[in-house]
């Protein structure tokens, strides 16, 4: 319901005297685009010895050594082809970090320009920018090539695309979760308009269930935050700051992932050590507040492999916990064993958000509860990607299946002025078995044994 008034009026005209001159722009912004590309499509195609060509040929070196094996990358490709021929979709352009680490193992950094992975049935290429280099051709299998497209023309990624899709029969898929309104109008204008599907979804439910080697690495990336946990607690000391602390928690996760898998590129890694009222967030950045003892304390472990996310997040102390802090936490470890006891395979997400919702309203805490129980592992981190079919909140109605990698990470946050005022976060990562769960986390949680005396 909008509500039109005379005290809006002035508030929302302002706003579209602020919008319009922008709106113009992208309007002209956009028929600009049309008119060179009607330009674009009326000439030949630039030649390799072109000055200024549109591709280049950067496959530069020799194939990297993956993690994963030739059948498990096959494996994944076979899923999406097999998708594209039950929907007469002849060609999928996958634009979004996620989708392309997933189907190519290539992990793009944008800085501004588009990036691809085109798929048909016959063929696989990597569309990446001159930037690059050879790396997006040397990062991806065998099976997979790369065009790297130029600077020397606007909209050069959507030639290639029209390049590589002409003549191929079907729809067309894309992500419309991740294209923005002006890449997908020049997606359409590229293809004339042609049928353009959604993968994202799709293509989200084929990451779902992990195979052996992804869980392996989960596996390797839940015993690297371990150890990256251990030199937060060797390291924390009174007065030190959270950010010398994290970044020798992260140093430590970053030696480990290179001498577990010494072929492979290192990449956003990283800690998040929290204090105070600095807890009161699950993804609030490190500071340089120092910590104090008996505060509340926050440690977010987040080790990446090969685009791969883990994570361990424990609440502790160093040297003691007042009471009023001390009976919330216990609360909060109560749910979390309970909430790991309820993962089993054929339980739906719901029922055990429904469920720990309970446990927290016996102690009249469910209001301070700030987000779902958990989500789903894979390819993902903190600027992309999230699987959120597999999700314990109570909207998710998805049940649990073998190979599903999900976490268990309840919270509280007791607002400051109030007993116990902090946020307190637990956070298993649990591999889904055939007959039950297995909590690949190690580190201790709780009272018992995160109360740090020195």
């Amino acid at each position: 319901m909008y509500l039109w008034t005379n005290s809006t009026r002035p508030i929302l005209s302002g706003a579209i005297k602020l919008v319009a001159p922008r709106f113009r722009r992208s309007c002209a912004t956009l028929t600009e685009f049309n008119r060179r590309w009607q330009h674009m499509k009326a000439k030949e195609p630039l030649e390799q010895n072109d000055e200024r060509p549109r591709v280049v040929n950067m496959r530069n070196g020799e194939k990297a050594v993956s993690i994963f094996s030739q059948n498990e990358m096959e494996r994944r490709l076979g899923m999406l082809r097999s998708f594209m021929d039950d929907h007469a979709i002849g060609g999928v352009v996958l634009t979004s970090v996620h989708n392309i680490n997933y189907f190519s193992d290539f992990i793009y950094t944008s800085f501004g320009r588009p990036y691809g992975l085109l798929v048909t049935q016959d063929k696989a290429i990597t569309i990446s920018a001159g930037p690059d280099g050879g790396h997006p051709w040397r990062r991806s299998p065998s099976s997979i090539d790369n065009v790297t497209y130029t600077d020397w023309q606007r909209d050069n990624f959507y030639y290639v695309i029209v390049k590589e899709l002409q003549g191929i029969p079907g729809h067309v898929g894309c992500e419309f979760d991740h294209l923005t309104i002006e890449s997908f109008k020049k997606l359409d204008w590229a293809l004339h308009h042609a049928s353009v599907v959604d993968v994202s979804i799709p293509t989200m439910y084929m990451r779902l269930i992990k195979s052996s080697e992804e869980i392996e690495v989960i596996r390797n990336g839940a015993r690297i935050a371990d150890i990256g946990a251990g030199v937060i607690v060797d390291t924390m000391q009174d007065g030190a700051r959270e950010h010398e602390i994290a970044l020798a928690s992260t140093q430590a996760m970053v030696k480990e992932i290179a001498r577990t898998y010494p072929e492979r590129e290192l990449m956003d890694t990283w800690t998040w050590f929290q204090s105070g009222i600095n807890t009161d967030g699950a993804h609030n950045p490190i500071t340089t507040k120092k910590i104090k003892k008996g505060e509340i304390l926050s440690l977010n472990c987040f080790p990446m492999i090969s685009g791969y996310y883990t994570a361990l997040e424990r609440t502790l102390f160093l040297d003691h916990v007042p009471d009023a802090l001390l009976r919330i936490w216990e609360i909060n470890c109560e749910v979390h064993r309970r909430g790991i006891e309820l993962i089993k395979p054929g339980v739906r997400c719901c029922d055990v958000a429904w469920a720990l919702n309970d446990l927290y309203r016996q102690y009249d805490l469910l209001k301070y509860r700030t987000f779902g129980y958990g989500h789903s592992f894979g390819t993902l981190c903190h600027y992309y990607g999230r699987e959120a079919a597999v999700e314990i909140r109570e909207d998710i109605e998805t049940t649990l299946k073998p190979n599903m990698v999900v976490s268990m990470e309840p919270m509280l946050m007791i607002p400051e002025g109030q007993p116990g005022a902090g946020g307190y976060r637990e956070h298993d990562i649990l591999v889904v078995t055939e007959d039950g769960v297995e909590d690949i986390t190690q580190f201790p949680f709780g009272p018992e044994h995160l109360i740090i005396k020195k």
